[in-house]
């Protein structure tokens, strides 16, 4: 093993400032003679989060770092669910399904139960005599492998409705819209939460983890990558990091990273952009989710909270990959096809927030019109350099360990195993004992049982160091302005356990109140300014420019979503650049 030392990251694996600073100067240690990490993980979506703590608990000493924020890219924009892919079962893809099912099962039961729950939908069945028998067969098999995969389904079974049963559970579904269907339960997750949870859980470990830092370059030793110069996006330093070997887990950036090694990448990654739109839950009235199938792929109505998440849609995207746009034209798809079902059709007036994530797809090197896979594949393209690209959100900790494995087996010494499986994330462990004795939780703190379930389903057992915040100050008690689902509180503990830097990773990734509000957040900016400022030490223009910034950003986006196509929103959207803090 590396002589660079390992250990414990703070209480909990917070990533405070403290941490982050720690951490650089830790990274900064490896690039003198005679100190290297074992490995270096570059990109801090769900990919990049689950090699560290991958590689960390195998006692390796580990890095990561990523250009923007935790999660920035593909990784907070999915539909925010663990599922097999009911549809890939049509296509007799039968091994990524069990696959991804066996996951759901192990994050539900054991890595990630108080971020990871149940969630009921009905597959509408829209013809008679054959439709019923076709799906049932699909669905049944579905369920059956999540038995098989080794692990308990951690969902209830499949159940078949008729027309009334299916009008009691969704009393907004048209009449004539279907003759019956079938309920079945997958899973959802706050896809942002899970990544920071994750990246918190590898620190808690030992990995050294620092958001806002950029690769510029890959250093060699002949055709050897043996680590990467880094720039701090914070303060424009530089710095070299050394590593036996360096993992690329850049998702839809996959081509340009490995383009700034070789020419001949093996893995070609295409971006498929998909939109979600968000809605309150009174518009229209259902108690479980919705699977709709359309002429090019399935429409998913989720239930979040206290409103719908409407998507997707999935088409090429060749433009800017940091920010992608929804266009007008996108919206209208995805609201002309789920108005297809209700009775109280939805309209643009209807829509609180609108997303768009980009999906790395694997494509043929030679052939941009191969069929695209969700498979994840993991390549070597030059000694001490492992790519992993593809695969999907579920199956985040299995494309880790296959990286790390790839990783490891050109190491001198023996590694062990992967034991991620085994591994609950921070705020696992105690979740269910802290969930059952809630109520007494808010009667010693003066927090509403509400708000303390809140607290819980977003924190899990952690949910105790945010109360311990407002028992301190009880003011940050106090819900944000225009978002009333979350507190004070959850900004300060973003910004010293979380790792968040600016505004808008608060706004739009530690909390959803980006989609989730009408004003997108506005009105919560000046407050979440405040509070960040004071722990960041933002002088009165530093804390100006983020405030600036974000209300930019959030008008950029509604002009985007304006535009009739892809270019003009892009166009749009690029109108406001990544902010750069003042130096």
């Amino acid at each position: 093993m590396s002589s660079v030392a390992s250990g414990s990251n703070g209480k909990a694996g917070a990533l405070s400032p403290e941490s982050r600073a720690a951490s650089i100067e830790v990274l900064k240690g490896t690039g003198v003679p005679g100190q290297e990490l074992d490995i270096l993980i570059v990109g801090g979506g769900v990919v990049g989060a689950g090699s560290a703590l991958d590689a960390v608990t195998r006692g390796l000493t580990v890095g990561i770092v990523e250009a923007r924020d935790w999660a920035s890219g593909t990784s907070s924009r999915s539909s925010k669910l663990i599922h097999g892919g009911l549809r890939y079962l049509e296509m007799l893809d039968f091994g990524l399904v069990q696959e991804a099912l066996q996951e759901r099962g192990l994050l539900i039961q054991r890595i990630a139960p108080h971020l990871v729950r149940p969630v009921p939908f009905l597959y509408p069945l829209t013809r008679r005599f054959w439709e019923r028998p076709y799906v049932g067969a699909g669905i049944l098999l579905y369920d059956t492998l999540g038995i098989t995969s080794g692990n308990s389904r951690g969902v209830p079974m499949h159940k078949h409705l008729f027309k009334r049963g299916t009008l009691r559970a969704a009393p907004s579904l048209k009449n004539d819209a279907f003759v019956g269907s079938i309920r079945y339960y997958d899973a959802q997750v706050d896809d942002a939460r899970l990544v920071v949870n994750v990246v918190r859980t590898a620190a808690h470990y030992g990995a050294h983890a620092v958001n806002r830092m950029r690769v510029v370059e890959f250093l060699r030793e002949g055709e050897r990558v043996v680590g990467a110069r880094l720039e701090n996006q914070e303060d424009g330093s530089t710095f070299d990091v050394r590593a036996k070997q360096v993992v690329n887990a850049t998702g839809v950036w996959t081509d340009e990273t490995q383009a700034m090694v070789t020419e001949r990448g093996q893995l070609k990654v295409r971006a498929s952009k998909g939109i979600h739109l968000v809605v309150p839950r009174d518009r229209f009235q259902s108690t479980v989710g919705l699977i709709l199938r359309t002429e090019k792929s399935v429409l998913f109505v989720i239930p979040w909270g206290r409103h719908w998440i409407i998507g997707t849609t999935d088409t090429d995207w060749t433009l800017d990959k940091a920010h992608p746009a929804a266009s007008s034209k996108d919206i209208d798809y995805v609201l002309e096809h789920v108005n297809r079902v209700l009775k109280r059709p939805l309209t643009r007036e209807d829509v609180e927030g609108v997303y768009a994530g980009l999906r790395p797809l694997l494509a043929g090197e030679n052939d941009s019109t191969a069929k695209l896979s969700r498979e994840h594949v993991v390549a070597h393209p030059v000694p001490g350099l492992v790519v992993v690209a593809g695969g999907k959100f579920t199956t985040y900790r299995v494309m880790a360990k296959d990286a790390v494995d790839e990783a490891t087996r050109a190491m001198d010494e023996r590694v062990p195993a992967s034991c991620t499986e085994t591994i609950p994330l921070l705020g696992a462990e105690g979740f269910k004992a802290a969930w059952n004795r809630r109520a007494r939780a808010a009667e010693e703190s003066g927090v509403h049982v509400a708000r303390v379930e809140h607290l819980l389903n977003r924190y899990g057992s952690l949910a105790s160091e945010l109360l311990a915040l407002i028992a301190n100050e009880p003011g940050l008690g106090d819900p944000l302005p225009g978002a009333d689902d979350y507190l004070a509180a959850e900004v300060v503990y973003a910004t010293t356990h979380e790792g968040a830097r600016h505004v808008h990773d608060v706004l739009t990734r530690r909390t959803r109140i980006s989609i989730e509000s009408w004003d997108r957040g506005v009105s919560a900016v000046p407050v979440v300014a405040k509070l960040m400022g004071d722990i960041l030490g933002w002088s009165e223009a530093q804390r100006e420019s983020e405030i600036r910034h974000y209300l930019a950003r959030v008008e950029a986006e509604r002009l985007s979503q304006q535009q009739p196509d892809d270019e003009s929103a892009d166009a749009a959207r690029m109108g406001v650049d990544d902010i750069i803090p003042l130096r």
